[in-house]
């Protein structure tokens, strides 16, 4: 069910990303805790979309702000290209971080109304040191054209003049034009219409080719996470439920609560029970999560071991593991 664990964690020169019992928790007054994120572990492969899934509410905004270390974590490391992230503070870390950068949910939100586009993406490039000049004129003009930005004038234009779904080709921009290794999509198409998602995550996929790009893919519509994940980690109440490739994931998912998620989706053909006959009840509080567990109070399968055992991951099929006692 909902446990921890790290025998999912892959070895090899090509991880980019590696993540070890992270632990982040907020302070909810009267001494206690939110616990957001208990004991997360997971990596990612260079080239590799990584889907992060789950329930709002699961912990899967807070594991990438945490990440990005635009959250601190209690305890835990987060390891990008084998140089720890998680004690590194001001300069040191805003080098390391140059090389990961987030798209967040709000495209609209997350940019400043009173500036220019152009400088909106140029913005990264003047911190880090490039002069004004035909250099980065030319990167910004690139980056712009390829996400779909390269009409005249649009560059002078400020973000209440656009759409949502251009809004969010600006924050796509101006995370490329660092030239990242890694990006961290928060819903990144959640505030969209849905031909405008369709858009954008045709957008990301090419993107992803012409750059390089690592991504770990934010989400909690499973019908985008299929469409653009490699590999797929289902979060719940701060836990990880279960981890594989897509496909086996999607074709034959092992833990009740993945069943669930799948279950719920309208029109699914995955010969499953409905989801109402999957997973009952409300979700539990983070400030007091069930003992053992967490998902036991939500699951036909939950026995009295549930309660007072936590279940690690352990593989059931080949890349596939799952954190249940019954799977």
């Amino acid at each position: 069910m909902a446990g921890t664990g790290s025998a999912h964690l892959r070895t090899g020169d090509d991880i980019v990303l590696r993540v070890r019992d992270l632990v982040v928790e907020f302070p909810a007054g009267k001494g206690q805790v939110v616990h957001a994120v208990s004991g997360v572990s997971v990596d990612v492969a260079q080239g590799e979309t990584l889907g992060v899934v789950g329930e709002s509410g699961c912990g899967k905004t807070t594991l990438g702000r945490a990440v990005m270390r635009l959250q601190d974590a209690r305890s835990g490391s987060v390891e990008f290209r084998d140089h720890e992230l998680t004690g590194l503070e001001g300069s040191e870390l805003a080098r390391k971080r140059r090389d990961m950068q987030m798209i967040f949910q709000d495209p609209v939100s997350s940019l400043n109304p009173r500036r220019r586009v152009r400088d909106l993406v140029r913005e990264g490039l003047e911190i880090w040191g490039s002069q004004p000049g035909p250099f980065t004129d030319a990167r910004v003009e690139e980056i712009m054209e390829a996400v779909g930005l390269g009409g005249e004038g649009v560059g002078e234009r400020r973000p209440h003049e656009f759409s949502g779904g251009q809004c969010q080709r600006i924050c796509i921009a101006r995370a490329l034009v660092m030239d990242p290794e890694v990006l961290i999509l928060d819903e990144p198409v959640s505030a969209l219409d849905v031909s405008v998602q369709a858009q954008i995550l045709n957008l990301l996929e090419d993107l992803k080719a012409d750059f390089g790009l690592t991504m770990v893919f934010v989400s909690h519509d499973l019908a985008v996470v299929r469409n653009v994940s490699d590999r797929v980690m289902v979060m719940y109440l701060g836990k990880v439920c279960e981890v594989a490739d897509t496909q086996p994931l999607f074709d034959t998912p092992a833990h009740p609560y993945t069943r669930a998620l799948l279950a719920s989706i309208p029109g699914h053909e995955l010969g499953l029970s409905d989801a109402s006959t999957l997973i009952s009840g409300e979700l539990p509080s983070p400030i007091e999560p069930p003992s053992g567990c967490r998902f036991r109070t939500r699951c036909p399968l939950a026995t009295n071991r549930c309660a007072v055992e936590e279940p690690e991951l352990r593989e059931v099929a080949v890349g596939q593991f799952v954190a249940c006692h019954y799977a």
